[in-house]
C-alpha cells in the first residue's frame, strides 16, 4: 500500500514552533487536495488544515492565525508551519492526500508533543 511520508515532528515548548512535510510518491498521481490531520488517544481524527492543488486553504478554528498550510506541487509535498504551540496540540498528525478520482493516501504519522 502507498503510503505518504512524513517527517518533522518532536517535542517542543509551548509558544515555540514546528514545521511538519509531508511527500506523496512520485507512483501517485493527480493529486487534488493535500491535508494534514490529528489524533489523540481515544478521540477521533479532525481535521487541521488542508490545500487544493490550486491553492485554496481550509483551516480549523482551533489553529487559525498560528498554523500555515502551503504545498509544492511539483514535488507533491505539504507542509504545515506550526506556530505558538499549546499543550493541546499534542496529537499525533498525519497528511492525507486524495486524486482525481477520490482515491486517499495516508502517512504514518508524527508524533507532536508540546510540554515544558
Amino acid at each position: 500500500q502507498v503510503q505518504l511520508v512524513e517527517s518533522g515532528g518532536g517535542l517542543v515548548q509551548p509558544g515555540g514552533s514546528l514545521r511538519l512535510s509531508c511527500a506523496a510518491p512520485g507512483s501517485i498521481y493527480r493529486i487534488n487536495n493535500m491535508g494534514w490531520y490529528r489524533q489523540v488517544p481515544g478521540k477521533q481524527r479532525e481535521l487541521v488544515a488542508r490545500i487544493t492543488s490550486g491553492g485554496s486553504t481550509r483551516y480549523a478554528d482551533f489553529v487559525k492565525g498560528r498554523f500555515t498550510i502551503s504545498r509544492d506541487n511539483a514535488k507533491n509535498t505539504v507542509f504545515l508551519q506550526m506556530n505558538t504551540l499549546k499543550p493541546e496540540d499534542t496529537a499525533v498528525y498525519y497528511c492525507n492526500a486524495v486524486n482525481s478520482v477520490n482515491y486517499i493516501y495516508w502517512g504514518q504519522g508524527t508524533q507532536v508533543t508540546v510540554s515544558s
